[in-house]
């Protein structure tokens, strides 16, 4: 199973998050808006997964479970078991992780890696119940980057993304991700915050720094919101509906 790149096409799509799971063209609600989302229990993975066709599935998962960092300027990583080692050690540390974590790194161009790690517990837990009823998993991807996936290579020009889930009382937690060439930025707070403090604590001074490195953005997408405040950045909200689209 890959946790960074996405699986065939002919897998079932799980789209989970703390307030619903969509799966096999079917959305359920879970819990009440929180801003500290627990994983869902296995009694309910397994009434979602029962309405897909058996065989293999690929999970779009919230990005507060599957944490992603970005680190730049590696110029030479340990070979062989010991590459493991460190990307594990310098994930677990930068985020101040106590648990143990599964992590796996993708590298990028100019020195850059991505990493993206779950708590082992939840994995395995998830693993084995998507096994147990046929359903076994085939990759495990932050929404976050399941959007820019698809968004980012389709764009001539430098983008900001904002990948977010509703936290209750109109505040939204989630991750802001931009591209260049490639992947060039990405935050994340699991903290929420309205739209309005979303753009001028977060977004605005993310496209400044942008700008002083030469990637200034053109747009900004987001994800997960009815509505957005508007800025001297040209804003564009994409449909809610793209679970039920991939699913079927």
């Amino acid at each position: 199973m890959n946790a960074l790149r996405l699986g065939a096409r002919q897998a079932s799509m799980v789209w989970l998050e703390p307030h619903r799971v969509h799966a096999g063209g079917q959305s359920r609600t879970l819990a009440p808006l929180s801003s500290l989302p627990g994983p869902p229990s296995r009694e309910t993975l397994a009434e979602a997964l029962e309405g897909l066709p058996a065989g293999p599935t690929h999970w779009v998962v919230d990005d507060a479970w599957m944490p992603s960092l970005l680190l730049r300027d590696i110029v030479e990583v340990p070979k062989g078991p010991g590459r493991d080692d460190f990307f594990k050690w310098r994930y677990t540390q930068t985020l101040a992780l106590e648990a143990p974590q599964m992590v796996q790194a993708l590298a990028l161009e100019d020195n850059a890696w991505l990493l993206a790690g779950m708590d082992e517990a939840t994995r395995n837990s998830w693993l084995h119940t998507a096994l147990t009823l046929g359903r076994p998993i085939r990759s495990l991807v932050p929404r976050w980057l399941w959007l820019y996936n698809r968004l980012a290579p389709t764009r001539e020009l430098p983008g900001m993304l904002l990948s977010l889930r509703p936290a209750g009382d109109g505040a939204y937690a989630g991750t802001l991700a931009a591209w260049g060439r490639n992947l060039t930025l990405l935050r994340q707070w699991p903290d929420p915050a309205a739209p309005e403090a979303w753009l001028q604590d977060r977004v605005l001074p993310s496209a400044a720094y942008l700008h002083r490195e030469a990637h200034a953005p053109h747009e900004l997408l987001v994800w997960g919101a009815s509505s957005w405040p508007g800025s001297t950045l040209p804003t564009r909200l994409l449909p809610q509906d793209l679970p039920a689209r991939e699913a079927l």
